[in-house]
C-alpha cells in the first residue's frame, strides 16, 4: 500500500497506539473523580498537558484538549465573539480557509456579523497590505490558517501577528492543523492568541485535538455541564487521547529535526513531475509551499476516476479536503486562487508524511504515466 493522503489523516504510530492502550487500561478512572483512580488519571492528563506545553513553549494552563480541529476552530471563533469582552462585529479571514472556519464565518454572517474574506494570490497567499486596510474599529477577530490543507500554501503568520500587535482589540486565531510537525511556528514570536492542532494529522489518534489559549484571554465555552478543561469544555476528559497526542507530537518533532530534508526532496520530485507533464497543471507554489502537500490538476480528466483507478493499485490520494471531497464540486480554494472551473474541478492532492519513501513516489509517478493515457483513450473511444 502507498498512502499519499496524509493531510486527510495519518496512520497512528505503533508507539502512540501502545501509549493509548496502556493509559486506557491502567488509568481508566475519571480524571475528575476524587478517589485514587481519578487522581492517577488526572496526573496522566496533567503530564500530557505539560508535555504539549513544553513542546509548544507555552504555559500548561494555555493548553485545552478538545475532540477535533473543527471543535477547536469553532471554540476559538465563537468563544471569542460570545465573550463579553469582545464587542466588535467585524471579522477577517481569507477566501481559502478550511470548511470548519469558512462555514463558521458563513453562519456568523447570518447572526449579525460582518465578515471580510480577504482575496489570495495565484498561490493562495494573502496580502498584508490588504489585511491592514481591512481592519476597522469594529474588527474583533482575524482567523488565518498557517498551512492550507489543499495546496500547502504557507501564510506569513509571524508578519500577521506583528501587524495585529498594533491593534490590541483584535484577537488572532491560527489554524495550525496542517502545519504542526511539518512547518515550524513559534506561538510567541507570531503573537498568536488562539491556535488549533489535531492529533491525527501527525500520527496520533482521531478524536483528540487542542486549542491554545493565550494567558488571561477569556472565551465563552460552547459546551456546558462541568468544570473540566479549566471550565472551557464540560465533559469527561479523554486522558488516553491526550497522552497519545503528546507522544505523537514529540515523535513528529523528532523526525522533523532528524529528517528535515526528506519531505522537501520528495515534494520537489512531484513538482518537477507536474511541471514536466503535458497532462498536469501545478497549483501549489513550486518553491515556497509546505513540504508535504502538492496540488495539481488534470484538465479533461475526472479526479474521482483517477483516484479510484489508483486505489485499485493500492495507491491512495485525494481531491480536496476530506471534509469536502465527496461533494464533487470545484475546489473553493482553487477558485479563490483565480483558477478556472476546469482546473478547480480536476485537482488532485498528494500529501506526504515522514513515512513516505522515494520508491513510493517512483511507483506513484509510474502509475500516473500509465493511467492518464489509458483513461484518455477510453474517453476518446466512448466519444
Amino acid at each position: 500500500m502507498i498512502y499519499l493522503d496524509n493531510s486527510a489523516t495519518t496512520a497512528p504510530n505503533e508507539e502512540v497506539l501502545k501509549t493509548y492502550l496502556t493509559v486506557s487500561k491502567q488509568f481508566f478512572g475519571n480524571a475528575s473523580s476524587l478517589h485514587r483512580l481519578g487522581v492517577e488519571s488526572e496526573k496522566v492528563l496533567n503530564r500530557s498537558r505539560a508535555l504539549m506545553a513544553e513542546l509548544l513553549e507555552v504555559a500548561p494552563s494555555s493548553i485545552l484538549f478538545t475532540a477535533s480541529g473543527t471543535e477547536s476552530n469553532n471554540l476559538a471563533i465563537k468563544g471569542t465573539l460570545l465573550s463579553s469582552f469582545q464587542k466588535g462585529t467585524h471579522l477577517i479571514t481569507t477566501a481559502s480557509e478550511h470548511a470548519s472556519v469558512n462555514e463558521t464565518f458563513k453562519w456568523l454572517e447570518t447572526n449579525g456579523y460582518h465578515v471580510t474574506y480577504l482575496p489570495v494570490d495565484e498561490y493562495g497567499c494573502l496580502s498584508l497590505k490588504e489585511l491592514e486596510q481591512a481592519i476597522t474599529k469594529e474588527t474583533s477577530l482575524v482567523s488565518i490558517s498557517h498551512v492550507n490543507n489543499e495546496t500547502g500554501t504557507i501564510q506569513p503568520v509571524e508578519e500577521i501577528g506583528a501587524l495585529l500587535a498594533g491593534y490590541p482589540q483584535v484577537r488572532f486565531h491560527v489554524d495550525h492543523v496542517q502545519g504542526a510537525g511539518k512547518v515550524p511556528l513559534s506561538i510567541k514570536k507570531a503573537k498568536v492568541d488562539l491556535l488549533t492542532m489535531s492529533a491525527h494529522k501527525f500520527h496520533g489518534l482521531k478524536g483528540t485535538a487542542l486549542l491554545y489559549i493565550r494567558p488571561h484571554l477569556q472565551l465563552t465555552p460552547l459546551l456546558h455541564g462541568g468544570d473540566q478543561e479549566f471550565g472551557y469544555r464540560g465533559g469527561t476528559e479523554h486522558v488516553a487521547g491526550a497522552a497519545a497526542m503528546a507522544k505523537a507530537y514529540k515523535m513528529e518533532l523528532g523526525r522533523s529535526k532528524n529528517e528535515k530534508q526528506k519531505l522537501p526532496r520528495l515534494r520537489n520530485r512531484l513538482v518537477e513531475y507536474a511541471n514536466e507533464s503535458n497532462a498536469l497543471v501545478l497549483n501549489s507554489d513550486p518553491e515556497h509551499g509546505a513540504p508535504h502537500i502538492i496540488n495539481f490538476s488534470a484538465p479533461g480528466y475526472k479526479p474521482e476516476v483517477i483516484i479510484q483507478e489508483l486505489a485499485e493499485q493500492e495507491i491512495y490520494v485525494s481531491t480536496q479536503s476530506a471534509c469536502s471531497s465527496k461533494q464533487l464540486e470545484p475546489s473553493r480554494v482553487l477558485l479563490a486562487m483565480g483558477k478556472t472551473e476546469e482546473i478547480a474541478s480536476s485537482a488532485i492532492r498528494i500529501s506526504l508524511s515522514y513515512e513516505t519513501t522515494d520508491q513510493e513516489i517512483d511507483v506513484f509517478i509510474s502509475a500516473m504515466d500509465t493511467l492518464l493515457p489509458r483513461i484518455r483513450k477510453v474517453v476518446k473511444e466512448r466519444v
